[in-house]
């Protein structure tokens, strides 16, 4: 029996996986092509060597799962979830720095900064978080002029101080420290969370629903964030440097304050599943379903094992 649930996993995981190798694929070739029609810089190598391949596009996943609910384009969520993968890359790039969390491995390869240095790893990923907001102009977006301007508003917001650079400082801030519950998921919200709230949000603000539902989709995607953290952090405790595509167990020797650190590893788990249910749950009152946005949730609790 148990092995029948493992080979159902396996093939569940395979199953998303596939998917998330056509938005993948999709994203890239978006952001290739808007690369081609800048002026080349010295700057563009190192973009682009954090760009591609780029992780898993969970983010562009829950963005497209939801959007297309809400029946939005294809290509316009698409260039949206490119924009998100820039703001994604650029945090990851400053993250890795040495005055940061030092880490010399990023999505199996050299960090930006081992391969290029570390001004022109800070010039690229300073690059790569005005360049989302370009995208959020072009033409490619098939949405008026105001949904443009209030989601680069919202990113704006989720990027800051306000979302991942706040939850960065917050992160170093809390290392070696006896940190509270609330302080640790606060941290974890604007770190991780903002940018899938970001994501979720997207189509709610599109289509010009009432601040309240785009206030509802928010919160979910704090929650997503959350439980996608939780589960990095999972991986961190336990997996392997070659299947996360950097090194592992670093949260524990840096002192980082995370659920893992204060709740134990069993109870991290029953709490991530906690989260989970409290996201469908809250779903389904809104009356939202959606088998696309489950079998991500899923994937984020799954791709660890």
């Amino acid at each position: 029996m148990k092995k029948q649930k493992v080979e159902l996993i396996k093939y569940y995981l395979k199953k998303m996986e596939n998917k998330l190798i056509k938005i993948a694929r999709d994203t890239n070739i978006f952001l290739e092509s808007f690369l081609k029609k800048q002026k080349k810089t010295e700057l563009i190598s190192a973009m682009k060597y954090s760009l591609f391949p780029g992780g898993k596009k969970i983010r562009s996943k829950i963005l497209l799962d939801i959007g297309d609910k809400f029946k939005i384009q294809y290509q316009t969520l698409i260039a949206i979830g490119a924009a998100v993968e820039c703001i994604h890359a650029y945090s990851l790039i400053h993250d890795d720095l040495p005055c940061m969390d030092n880490d010399i491995l990023r999505r199996g390869k050299a960090s930006t900064h081992i391969k290029f240095g570390e001004s022109t790893a800070v010039l690229a990923g300073n690059s790569l978080l005005t360049m989302a907001f370009e995208i959020l102009t072009s033409s490619y977006l098939k949405i008026t002029e105001t949904s443009k301007l209030s989601l680069i508003k919202k990113l704006s917001e989720c990027s800051g101080h306000l979302g991942i650079a706040g939850g960065q400082y917050l992160d170093l801030s809390f290392e070696k420290k006896k940190v509270s519950k609330n302080k640790i998921i606060d941290m974890e919200i604007k770190k991780t969370g903002k940018l899938f709230s970001f994501c979720c949000s997207v189509p709610a603000i599109i289509k010009n629903k009432s601040i309240s539902d785009i206030n509802f989709f928010e919160k979910i995607g704090s929650n997503v964030g959350l439980l996608f953290q939780i589960a990095d952090d999972i991986i961190d405790f336990r997996g392997s440097s070659k299947v996360a595509g950097k090194k592992t167990g670093k949260d524990k020797k840096k002192g980082k304050a995370t659920l893992i650190s204060l709740l134990g590893y069993k109870n991290a788990i029953i709490y991530s599943e906690n989260i989970k249910f409290k996201i469908i749950s809250d779903l389904n009152k809104y009356n939202f379903k959606s088998k696309n946005l489950h079998e991500t949730l899923d994937y984020i609790l799954t791709r660890n094992k």
